[in-house]
């Protein structure tokens, strides 16, 4: 199940993961120093945003929630422009007017992060559907939320419509274990968010999130499928938040530190992917 990606490919991947996560020290820092009043890092999810940003097309339309950083870095939003979105600064394409990690490029066709919770899903259908009616579409639309969003009703009410107005769309379901500070154990009694497909009667799959090569075989799937039928499809990753839910959260307070220590090592997106970049001689500690 190899992916045939160039070494170019994969070398630009690796740089993308570890990007985000040099900007996620940084940044988690500089709300700690008092510099911008609120951050959300992506810590453990790395390989969710590079794998399936890796696998779309530039031309796709992205709805994210707040932690998909890792696609606006792969498709070429550059440092200063997290900055000046981060700090609302005279550069700020918002103005200044949006909270912290509220991203968006018009340029690159990522939709403007929302604070709502879920709003996006329902919005990521109504535009999946007018690429639905364009004659000759080549283009999908791909919506990122997280377990939590997915309890919301607008979730529900979107998975339906998509389902029964057939659209060429990828709901992306980021399975990090918490909403917040609620368990996945606490949020549903079904089995995750893959078996919901099923019962709207879409396409699913579950894919490891953990895996940036497994990510981007599974979007290139879901991809294909949403454009050769004009059907939806629903990716569940299956992942971990390693870092606080924001920086307005303490998870020590509702997880143990051991759960954390698996998860940052064996279980670890980067450690993985650079194992293997190693073992293809793509990458070494010089």
């Amino acid at each position: 199940q190899e992916p045939n990606l160039s070494k170019e490919q994969l070398q630009k991947c690796f740089r993308d993961m570890v990007t985000i996560n040099t900007l996620d020290k940084i940044m988690y820092e500089s709300q700690r120093q008092g510099r911008i009043s609120f951050y959300m890092t992506n810590f453990g999810e790395e390989a969710s945003h590079i794998g399936s940003a890796c696998a779309l097309d530039a031309k796709d339309l992205v709805y994210a929630q707040y932690r998909e950083a890792g696609v606006l870095v792969h498709r070429g939003w550059k440092i200063d422009q997290f900055i000046d979105q981060l700090y609302g600064n005279v550069d700020d394409k918002g103005r200044g007017k949006q909270m912290p990690v509220r991203y968006g490029s018009k340029e690159l066709n990522v939709v403007t992060i929302s604070s709502p919770l879920a709003t996006q899903i329902p919005q990521a259908v109504g535009s999946a559907y007018v690429y639905k009616r364009r004659p000759n579409n080549e283009n999908c639309v791909i919506c990122y939320f997280g377990d939590g969003a997915a309890s919301e009703g607008d979730a529900h009410a979107a998975l339906n419509f998509a389902a029964t107005l057939e659209v060429p769309l990828i709901f992306f379901v980021r399975n990090n274990g918490y909403a917040i500070s609620t368990p996945v154990a606490e949020q549903y009694r079904g089995d995750g968010i893959a078996s919901r497909a099923v019962g709207y009667g879409m396409a699913t799959m579950r894919v490891d999130g953990t895996d940036m090569l497994a990510v981007y075989n599974a979007t290139k799937i879901a991809r294909d499928y949403c454009l050769e039928n004009n059907k939806p499809f629903l990716l569940e990753a299956m992942q971990y938040r390693l870092g606080h839910h924001s920086t307005s959260d303490d998870s020590s307070a509702y997880r143990p530190t051991d759960e954390l220590e698996v998860w940052n090592t064996v279980e670890n997106p980067m450690n993985k992917f650079k194992n293997y970049l190693i073992q293809k001689g793509l990458f070494n500690e010089d």
